[in-house]
């Protein structure tokens, strides 16, 4: 019990100091304990989910994709459209980019849009959710576990801390991949004769590992210059990039290069007319 007083009292401590106030009072920011039992619930439903569904047929749920992806398409366009409305095309500089602490309004319009790009990430849990209805358990891949899991606990202490500024260059280019994944899926759960239209799904995989490629790029500047950026969000967002460039590197070559062209097209070919739509971030 002393023990966890001490932490208690310590993370108070931190909040008073360092904690953005602007934030104090959004929805799901007084704490991370919420962000931290739905991420955990996660966890323990997927490690459930091929149980769950053993003895279950798969549900039937194309007509709720199509709704749920272009939905997401729509979400995703919205924050990437903010996120350059409210600083990266409105005086943002690629260098060092301190947070806006004041209530401007352009600060407060950074400070909204980090706040929905952070509660985007608990819907996109969906997607292991449909995956596993489906029972599509070969879809629910570490990659896609892990990135889904940590995502929204992550971005917690983001916007709670440091709602703009340097940081959220990563989340506007992942609200554009976002945007471009989902008209993807969105396409191939609208059935076969949208197949044409899905000749660029092995450039999706590059787009990404370009994403976390510029995000390493970006972010490393911090450690050669003096930035009022806090340092430890730069770390973590850099390994963040390295670890799921690495995934996705891995992905790739698993799924293209050990694949003949026409094994490949084949694949793409059954996956999106069986399964609606394949995703793994």
């Amino acid at each position: 019990m002393d023990t966890f007083n001490h932490y208690n009292h310590s993370w108070h401590k931190i909040k008073e100091h360092y904690s953005d106030p602007r934030t104090s009072d959004l929805f799901m920011m007084s704490s991370p304990l919420p962000a931290a039992i739905i991420c955990l619930a996660y966890f323990i439903f997927v490690s459930m989910g091929p149980t769950l569904m053993a003895n279950r047929q798969p549900f039937k749920i194309r007509e709720l994709l199509v709704v749920y992806n272009f939905a997401m398409v729509a979400l995703s366009g919205y924050l990437f459209y903010e996120f350059l409305a409210a600083g990266w095309l409105n005086g943002y500089s690629l260098g060092c980019q301190p947070v806006d602490y004041s209530r401007s309004p352009q600060a407060m319009r950074m400070v909204r849009v980090c706040h929905l790009f952070f509660l985007s990430k608990f819907i996109e849990l969906l997607d292991t959710v449909f995956f596993i209805m489906k029972k599509n358990f070969r879809q629910v891949t570490v990659l896609h576990v892990i990135h889904h899991g940590i995502m929204p606990i992550s971005w917690w202490f983001g916007v709670r801390f440091v709602a703009g500024g340097f940081g959220t260059f990563h989340s506007c280019i992942n609200s554009f991949i976002h945007f471009l994944m989902y008209l993807y899926y969105a396409l191939a759960a609208l059935g076969p004769e949208y197949q044409k239209y899905l000749f660029w799904k092995k450039s999706m995989t590059w787009m990404q590992m370009i994403q976390f490629m510029l995000v390493m790029i970006h972010t490393s500047q911090l450690f050669f210059m003096k930035c009022n950026y806090p340092i430890l969000f730069a770390y973590w967002i850099f390994a963040y990039a390295v670890m799921f460039l690495l995934f996705f590197a891995n992905f790739y070559i698993q799924s293209y290069k050990k694949k003949s062209p026409s094994t490949t097209s084949k694949s793409e070919q059954n996956t999106a007319n069986k399964n609606g739509y394949k995703k793994h971030q």
